[in-house]
């Protein structure tokens, strides 16, 4: 990886500031460091599509921090929150950064992403996230949060099941596309009241094109 990436990749925190200008100097060291780790690890362990890379700030950092925009905005405030389904760290370490006074817990079944998860955190001193390998099905009670967050990992209606047990107050869950259909077999087959579930457009945060479709749909089964 010569230098030249590792500079373009270290700009584009930029646009990370542009939309929280509140970060303080130490998060704003870490949001910077993010791009050096990742392209450091993903070379080694691809967790990340390596043409993605360039693109990591706006795809991945700025997608993550739409839920810390989304908590901040609703006044949700959690002490807790379990990414599941974590990957390589996304959304759980940009919004680890972003809310120190937050506990995460980051999980995936894959053991490669989790350390991955283990080493970019312990780089960056987060001694508020909780780096887990396993499936979330095979979590007991004490891994339960306020909120269980995640990115796509799979349909709806099959992700709600794996994390019932695993949440307090509700799911905040990135996806994009037309999500009608899929909303509705969710409801359906999880027996969730339909208006427990509401959708929220990541462009109304974020002008970049890339947002346009990207939405954030929020389950809050029981008053939060």
């Amino acid at each position: 990886m010569d230098s030249a990436f590792f500079y373009f990749c270290g700009m584009n925190e930029e646009i990370v500031f542009k939309y929280f200008p509140e970060l303080d100097a130490r998060q704003r060291e870490r949001m910077a460091a993010l791009g050096q780790l990742y392209a450091e690890w993903n070379a080694k362990i691809n967790v990340i599509s390596r043409k993605d890379m360039d693109s990591l700030y706006l795809h991945h950092v700025l997608h993550s921090l739409a839920l810390v925009r989304y908590i901040r905005e609703n006044g949700l405030a959690p002490a807790s929150v379990f990414d599941a389904g974590c990957g390589g760290g996304f959304p759980g370490i940009p919004m680890a950064i972003a809310m120190p006074e937050c506990r995460f817990t980051l999980c995936d079944s894959i053991a490669k992403k989790i350390k991955v998860v283990t080493e970019i955190s312990a780089a960056l001193g987060l001694d508020n996230v909780k780096p887990v390998w396993s499936r979330t099905e095979d979590l007991g009670p004490e891994y339960r949060c306020d909120y269980v967050v995640s990115r796509a990992v799979t349909e709806l209606r099959r992700f709600v099941p794996l994390v019932r047990h695993l949440y307090r107050k509700g799911i905040l869950y990135l996806k994009g596309g037309e999500l009608t259909e899929e909303i509705a077999a969710c409801v359906r087959e999880c027996r969730i009241e339909p208006q427990a579930v509401s959708v929220t457009d990541i462009s109304g945060y974020f002008s970049e094109e890339f947002f346009e479709s990207k939405k954030i749909i929020c389950i809050f089964p029981q008053k939060h």
